[in-house]
Parts: structure tokens; C-alpha cells; sequence
């Protein structure tokens, strides 16, 4: 399993301007999260791993918005039966990271990524995603999530 030292390696050897940040407390959901930090559950970022067909993919979307599987199969091409999410097993399995400790890149495997416009945009300068740990949270600007995660940016929410 990977840890949250292993994502400050990946963020080291790759010069990513982003730094985890230790709350104090768990941080596993996006209400947790935001406590935690004192900021609007818009900026928690959500990395989920979805599975297309049989291909992994990671999602990304902020705050307590929901993924709408019937946009994810339109912008994928594929029926809605052919979208599901990975169970937190194959998450971590296909990730290395823990449910509830994903961070939106670092991954064991390099995963194919999609971010929300609908949750995610211009109205924060900063956001934060797991950190590898339930005690770390990693943040970032909007700007680094893009470039890092090379993400195609729909409406999935």
C-alpha cells in the first residue's frame, strides 16, 4: 500500500509546487476534511476510481457533489451499464491508495483522468485532495491539478 511518504516522494522527484498538510485529525471524507481545515467543502477534491468496461480510470470531482454515471457513460461512449466504481479494494488495488486517502495523482499506475467542471473551477485559488493518509491532505492550486493530472475537464456531476 502506499502512504503519504511515498506521494511526498512522487511530488519531490516530479518538482510538483503542491505540500501535504497534517490537520491533526482524520480527514476521510470531504466534510471531515473541510472541518478540519476551516474551509468550504468546495475545496476537497474526490479521487475516485471508476472502471470503464474493464479500464481503470480516475475521477475527480470537490465538495459533496455526485458523480452522474449517465454523463460518464455519454462523454465515455459507453452504455451506463458498462460504467461502474470501483469497490475500495480494486481502488486500492489499481491506485495503491486507500479509500478516503486518495490523492488526484502519484498513483501505482498512471490512470487516465477526468475532472468535473461542474464542482471543480475558478472560485478557489487552492484546493485539497488526500494525502495518502487519513491524517495528510495534499494541497494544490487548480492550475497544478490540471497540468500534473493531464485531466480532461467535463461535466460529470
Amino acid at each position: 500500500m502506499l502512504t503519504n511518504t511515498d506521494l511526498q516522494t512522487f511530488i519531490t522527484q516530479h518538482a510538483i509546487p503542491a505540500k501535504l498538510i497534517y490537520p491533526g485529525v482524520p480527514t476521510p471524507t470531504v466534510p471531515d476534511a473541510a472541518k478540519a481545515l476551516g474551509v468550504n467543502s468546495a475545496q476537497i477534491l474526490k479521487s475516485l476510481v471508476f472502471i470503464f468496461e474493464e479500464t481503470p480510470h480516475l475521477i475527480i470531482a470537490a465538495g459533496e457533489s455526485r458523480i452522474d454515471y449517465k454523463k460518464l457513460a455519454e462523454v465515455t461512449g459507453l452504455s451506463r451499464r458498462k460504467v461502474r466504481m470501483a469497490s475500495p479494494e480494486e481502488a486500492l488495488a489499481i491506485s495503491g491508495f486507500e479509500v478516503g486517502a486518495m490523492p488526484p495523482f502519484g498513483h501505482r499506475q498512471v490512470l487516465s483522468t477526468f475532472i468535473d467542471d461542474n464542482s471543480i473551477g475558478a472560485t478557489y485559488d487552492i484546493y485539497y485532495g488526500g494525502g495518502g493518509s487519513k491524517l495528510a491532505l495534499l494541497e494544490l492550486s487548480l492550475k497544478t491539478l490540471l497540468e500534473v493530472s493531464k485531466a480532461r475537464v467535463l461535466p460529470l456531476t
